[in-house]
């Protein structure tokens, strides 16, 4: 972390040593954890690396560089000057749901990557974490993305002369045929930031398909029109761009995103992940609410009255607390003042 942040969010700056350290412990435990999956990308095009549990795993847990690699995708994350992780919740979409996720995130000017705006072809993958992928030719897709690379790499015969027919064309250019060719040829999709590089061997999905589990990338052309770099939802400090996410465990959601029995370990440890790295600002206030309603206290505060981002932490702290606790007038008040969409769905209930 820097003094920036520190000015951003009241976070004290530890020591470079201190820092390096934390990231080495946060991206050996969970690349070591199933249970975690992880994803490089920006608004509208995103890599996402997940594995199962039975699933054989090549794992290289060194002091600078890190990776994991299965027969599906693999990742790759090393340690990077000014590099912050920044812990945060948001409330889901569906009711009583919330979602978290610590961002990897460097400062604005410094996360930029090449910002391609055609099909380039880079040479041979030296960089590919398989040894086998190394010969393998890589092609920047040029579309322009402010903190990552898309790209895909091949050593296929048919595929390298596909890519090299449409060099220096927009692959977004609806006339361009070699988006609508990408399912059949399939070459491995690479996504990379500065420090993180995620690479997906599975096929591409046809048009209107699913993408598979496991493994996978969306690259979804509206909404890269935005020329975001994130979600607006999300709490990234002023000035930090988030360059590749870490998703712990979830205490109510397994891998698949089915829903499944509180789990208070998996909750407990995001928590500690929240203190160690989120904004002490909303971790005080989430406290504020849960003890609250711990104290069966009336809201001593109105919505209206906290920032967007505040009166998501509020939202979420009554999420949490009633997915432990039994219903109450404390936190019908508590829901009804910051939760309306929850509100609605305990009186529809009630009906």
């Amino acid at each position: 972390m820097t003094d920036s942040l520190a000015l951003a969010t009241g976070l004290p700056t530890p020591s470079a040593a201190t820092q390096a350290e934390q990231l080495r412990t946060l991206f050996r435990d969970h690349l070591a954890d199933p249970r975690s999956s992880w994803s490089v990308g920006t608004f509208g095009a995103i890599a996402e690396f997940h594995r199962d549990a039975e699933e054989h795993a090549e794992l290289s847990l060194g002091e600078e560089v890190f990776s994991a690699h299965t027969e599906r995708g693999a990742l790759r994350l090393a340690l990077a000057p000014g590099l912050l992780a920044y812990a945060y919740e948001t409330p889901g979409s569906q009711p009583g749901h919330w979602n978290h996720a610590v961002a990897l995130c460097l400062p604005k000017d410094a996360a930029v990557m090449h910002r391609r705006q055609h099909l380039t072809e880079l040479g041979a993958d030296a960089q590919a974490v398989r040894a086998q992928d190394r010969a393998g030719v890589l092609f920047d897709m040029g579309l322009g993305c402010q903190q990552i690379d898309v790209c895909v790499r091949t050593a296929d015969a048919e595929t390298l002369a596909a890519l090299r027919a449409g060099l220096g064309a927009s692959l977004l250019d609806p006339a361009n045929p070699l988006m609508g060719a990408m399912p059949r040829l399939s070459p491995h999709r690479v996504f990379a930031c500065h420090f993180a590089r995620a690479e997906v061997y599975q096929p591409v999905p046809a048009p209107g398909g699913v993408s598979p589990a496991g493994p996978h990338t969306h690259v979804l052309p509206k909404l890269m029109r935005e020329e975001r770099t994130h979600a607006a939802t999300i709490p990234i400090p002023e000035g930090w761009t988030p360059c590749a996410h870490l998703y712990p465990a979830h205490p109510m959601r397994d891998a698949m995103g089915q829903m499944q029995p509180f789990d208070a370990e998996a909750h407990g440890r995001f928590q500690q992940l929240l203190m160690q790295f989120g904004d002490p600002a909303l971790w005080r206030l989430k406290q504020r609410v849960l003890d609250a309603l711990e104290q069966g206290a009336a809201p001593g505060m109105g919505a209206g009255s906290l920032t967007r981002h505040e009166r998501a932490t509020a939202r979420i702290a009554i999420r949490q607390w009633a997915a432990t606790h039994a219903m109450s007038t404390t936190l019908s008040m508590w829901t009804a003042a910051f939760d309306a969409a929850a509100a609605d769905a305990m009186a529809g209930a009630e009906e």
